[in-house]
């Protein structure tokens, strides 16, 4: 599938690759269908680009990559239209955005991916997140894996 936007011009992609949201993102109810993209000069950025409006591409982020404690608690009836049965098939990315001053990531309202179904929906998370958590120019520690 060929797909033409504003930001990278035009591309192929793998339909069988694409990520559908029902019910859209909010103020994005239109979009529902998107590809996934790694950004070639930042490895830690992705961009959620609309299939259908060329002009709309969201930078997005593993949140755990800034915020190594990052934990969202998502209300079950959020993550019910996903159809997850392990919560081990789903990637959750954060929405990058910009205040002026430098970057932010919302936290408070992750997008949640099913892989296996390649669904999406946009979840408001429980808990005190922020909705604009300023990125650092500092890179955060690393955690020792083993």
């Amino acid at each position: 599938m060929r797909i033409t936007t504003t930001r990278f011009g035009r591309i192929d992609v793998d339909a069988a690759d694409l990520i559908r949201f029902p019910s859209g993102l909010p103020g994005l109810e239109d979009c529902r269908e998107w590809a996934l993209l790694a950004d070639s000069a930042n490895d830690a950025l992705g961009w959620l680009q609309s299939t259908t409006r060329p002009d709309v591409a969201l930078a997005v982020v593993s949140p755990r990559r800034f915020v190594p404690d990052y934990q969202v608690r998502i209300p079950r009836s959020e993550l019910s239209p996903l159809n997850l049965d392990d919560m081990r098939d789903a990637q959750v990315v954060v929405v990058v955005g910009e205040n002026g001053t430098g970057l932010t990531l919302n936290l408070k309202a992750p997008i949640v991916i099913n892989l296996q179904a390649r669904t999406g929906r946009q979840v408001v998370a429980s808990g005190d997140l922020s909705l604009r958590y300023e990125l650092s120019l500092e890179r955060p520690p690393l955690k020792q894996s083993a």
